[in-house]
């Protein structure tokens, strides 16, 4: 008894449906969708031989990877009145590396200033880098004079000791007879014992 209660129900509701009908409309033109919205970037990159991270048991072989570095939005520029068109034929590039860089005077003017100070410190670097090598020279060559002066100045103590020594002992003289001077090959250095 309760399906026939559901059957008029069943054709009540096929007949309250209204009819819809489809009317073909004009495609709009697809020769330049910039027009409406921005295309989507991809970039490929490509990867070497991987292990998986999660799983060692399992190995990539290199391939290619593309990835959407952009996706499809609407285009909300304005349009513009008159005789131009009202979007340029080229697309607005969101991607910097797309597009060069804004060029105006002072832009330029900042560019130029930064080139000059640039190389006024190279030129000033160079001088410092010249001025430091000739003051690491000057510095070896102190410490070179400073060990030769150490050097005299134990000889000349020494001389003096030796000195003192002759001048107050009368006893007899520590100097070489004249006769071992001839038999000896050896040249005569003042300064040696």
């Amino acid at each position: 008894m309760k399906l026939f209660c559901l059957l008029p129900l069943l054709f009540l509701s096929a007949c309250s449906t209204p009819k819809l009908a489809l009317r073909p409309q004009q495609p709009p033109p697809t020769k330049d969708n910039s027009a409406v919205r921005y295309p989507e970037v991809i970039r490929a990159y490509h990867v070497g031989r991987y292990a998986e991270p999660n799983d060692g048991s399992v190995m990539h072989e290199q391939h290619t990877v593309y990835r959407v570095e952009q996706n499809t939005r609407w285009s909300l520029r304005t349009a513009t009145m008159g005789n131009t068109p009202v979007f340029p034929a080229v697309p607005l590039n969101r991607d910097a590396a797309f597009s060069p860089a804004p060029v105006n005077d002072a832009i330029l003017a900042e560019v130029n200033s930064q080139r000059l100070t640039t190389a006024q410190i190279m030129a000033q670097a160079r001088t410092l880098s010249a001025a430091l090598m000739q003051f690491q020279n000057a510095l070896q060559q102190t410490k070179i004079n400073l060990q030769e002066t150490a050097a005299l100045r134990a000889t000349v103590s020494d001389m003096k000791q030796r000195l003192a020594a002759l001048e107050s002992g009368p006893g007899p003289s520590p100097l070489l007879p004249a006769n071992n001077l001839s038999t000896t090959n050896a040249t005569f250095d003042p300064l040696s014992p």
